[in-house]
C-alpha cells in the first residue's frame, strides 16, 4: 500500500510507480456531515433574529404605544392625562412633548369655555329672574305704580341686551371674522373720548387725549369698541371726584401703542391678572350705579387685542388706579403710504 504524504511530489511518484489515483471523501459524505450543522446554525439564527427583532421592535414602538394610549384617552374626553416621556431627546420624545403641550392647551381651553358658559348662563339668568319677579309682583298687585315697573324692567332688559351684545362681540373677535383696514388709533381715541366726555364731566373726571398719529391694521368698529371700553372703565373705576384719565397713542418701532391711565383706589397685585377674565370683578371695582357693566369690559378688550395679534399689559399705579398698555402691529410703510393717498 502506497501512502502519499503532503510533501511528496505526485509527478515523481507517477514516474516510479505508474498511474497514481488520489482518493478523498465523497461529496455526499461532506453534505451528510455539513447539513445538520448548517441546519442547526440557521435555526439558531432564525430564533435569535426573531427574538431580538421582537424585543427591539417592542422597545422602539413603546413610545408610540404610550402616545396612542394618550390619544385614546383624549378622544374619550380625558384631557388631563399626560405622557411625560423620559429618556434621551429623540424624535419620539419630541413628539410626546408636543402632544402633552397640545393636551394642556386643549384642557385649559375647554375649562375656560366651560367656566365662561357657566358664568354667562348665570349672568343671563339674573336679569330674566328679576324681570319675572317684577312681573309677578305687578300681577299680584294691580295698584302698583306702572311707571316704576316699566322703568325697572327697562333697566333690567338693557342690562340683558348689553350682556348678549358683549357675548356676541366676544364670539366675533375670537373667530377673527372681520375685515381689516388701516386704522388711526389717535382718531379712535379722540372719538371715544368725545363720546364719553359727558360721563367724565358728570363724575368730575378730567379726560385728556395726547399723542400722535398711530397707524395699525384691523377692524375700525372693534378697535373703537376696545378703546371705548377702556376709557369707560377708566372713568367708572376712578376716584369719586377730581380724578384723571389720560389716553395716549404713539408709534414704537414696528408697533402701535395705546395707553390708558387713570387714577383710583389702589389695586392688589393678585387682582390685576383676573380683570381680563369674563365676569370676574374685583371687589374694589364693583359699581352699583347705571354704569356697573356686565363684567365683560376688559374681557372684550383682551379678546379684540388677541384677535389683532397684539398684547395687553395691566399695571397698577403705585398711588392707585391702573395703567393699560396695548401694543398692536404697526402699519407696513407701503400700506401707510397707500392709506394717506
Amino acid at each position: 500500500m502506497l501512502r502519499w504524504l503532503p510533501g511528496d511530489d505526485p509527478r515523481s511518484l507517477q514516474k516510479t510507480f505508474g498511474p497514481v489515483i488520489i482518493t478523498g471523501p465523497k461529496r455526499s459524505d461532506l453534505l451528510r456531515g455539513f447539513a445538520p450543522a448548517a441546519a442547526a446554525a440557521l435555526a439558531f439564527l432564525l430564533v435569535f433574529g426573531l427574538l431580538g427583532g421582537w424585543i427591539l421592535a417592542g422597545r422602539m414602538l413603546a413610545p408610540l404605544t404610550r402616545i396612542a394610549y394618550a390619544a385614546r384617552m383624549a378622544a374619550n374626553g380625558s384631557l388631563s392625562h399626560r405622557i411625560r416621556m423620559k429618556g434621551r431627546q429623540d424624535e419620539f420624545r419630541g413628539l410626546a412633548d408636543v402632544f402633552d403641550t397640545m393636551l394642556e392647551q386643549l384642557e385649559s381651553h375647554v375649562a375656560e369655555q366651560q367656566r365662561f358658559a357657566a358664568n354667562a348662563s348665570h349672568e343671563l339668568r339674573t336679569p330674566l329672574a328679576i324681570s319675572r319677579t317684577l312681573l309677578d309682583a305687578a300681577r299680584n298687585d294691580p295698584t302698583r305704580d306702572q311707571g316704576e315697573l316699566i322703568e325697572r324692567l327697562h333697566t333690567v332688559n338693557t342690562r340683558a341686551i348689553n350682556l348678549t351684545e358683549g357675548l356676541l362681540l366676544l364670539s366675533r373677535a375670537d373667530r377673527r371674522s372681520f375685515p381689516r383696514e388701516p386704522v388711526d388709533l389717535s382718531l379712535i381715541a379722540e372719538e371715544a373720548a368725545e363720546t364719553l366726555l359727558p360721563l367724565a364731566e358728570k363724575r368730575q373726571i378730567t379726560l385728556d387725549v395726547t399723542g400722535e398719529t398711530t397707524q395699525t391694521i384691523g377692524s375700525t368698529a372693534l378697535i373703537l369698541r376696545m378703546v371705548t371700553n377702556l376709557v369707560q372703565n377708566a372713568i367708572v373705576h376712578n376716584l369719586p371726584a377730581g380724578g384723571t384719565v389720560t389716553v395716549h397713542t404713539e408709534p414704537q418701532h414696528d408697533a402701535s401703542v395705546l395707553r390708558v391711565e387713570n387714577t383710583g383706589h389702589p389695586l392688589p397685585s393678585e387682582l390685576v391678572p383676573t380683570l381680563t377674565e369674563p365676569f370676574q370683578r374685583g371687589t374694589e371695582r364693583i359699581r352699583t350705579d347705571e354704569h356697573a357693566g356686565v363684567g365683560l369690559g376688559l374681557a372684550i378688550v383682551h379678546s379684540i387685542v388677541r384677535a389683532h395679534d397684539g398684547t395687553l399689559d395691566l399695571t397698577p399705579r403705585p398711588t392707585g388706579g391702573l395703567i393699560v398698555t396695548i401694543r398692536l402691529p404697526g402699519t407696513p410703510p407701503q400700506e401707510r403710504g397707500l392709506s394717506t393717498c
